[in-house]
């Protein structure tokens, strides 16, 4: 189990990580404590991925409101709480938590992507407080491989550069999220 936390670069927020990669899966669990549209909250989330990346669980709860879980098959299918399908991200293998740099993990791990490579991919988006996932356009392009992508935000028409660490986990993203040192035991 690896821990990480990232500070906010928007204004005031920090998440803590929690990353576990043993087994053949990949399991999350954070909790954020940040600010949008000038309104405070508090997230914790938890994701579960296969071992080729693909998000197969996610479950969300805002502190003092609206709590959402979704299941996938890996290939895009994906069901709410209840087992209801999610037809508006129907077809979205990877999900984009806003709050978080960790999500940017799952597509540039899963296209492994070889240098000067660019893939656009729809991806299921959800925003803490409102927790509601919608379809979005991204792309992801190898600068260089293992280390360095850039994430092309289509949908709000929005580029970074990111640099990824042995996990592939961002360690910065210019102007929205820094990596910090980690905690002395």
């Amino acid at each position: 189990m690896r821990e990480v936390r990232w500070a906010s670069e928007e204004g005031v927020g920090i998440e803590h990580l929690a990353f576990d990669a043993s087994g053949g899966a990949i399991r999350v669990e954070s909790v954020v404590v940040g600010q949008r549209y000038g309104k405070a909250y508090g997230l914790c989330y938890t994701v579960h991925c296969d071992a080729l990346w693909r998000a197969t669980y996610a479950a969300f709860r805002v502190m003092g409101g609206k709590a959402f879980a979704m299941h996938g098959d890996g290939h895009g299918h994906w069901r709410d709480g209840e087992g209801r399908t999610l037809e508006a991200i129907e077809g979205c293998i990877d999900i984009d938590i806003a709050a978080t740099p960790f999500t940017n993990t799952l597509p540039i791990r899963r296209l492994n992507l070889v240098r000067g490579e660019r893939r656009e991919i729809e991806v299921a988006y959800i925003a803490a407080p409102g927790l509601v996932p919608k379809r979005v356009e991204q792309a992801y392009v190898c600068l260089e491989p293992d280390r360095a992508y850039r994430y092309e935000g289509i949908f709000r028409d929005f580029t970074a550069d990111l640099c990824i660490d042995e996990d592939g986990l961002v360690i910065d993203y210019p102007t929205l999220f820094r990596r910090l040192p980690p905690p002395t035991r």
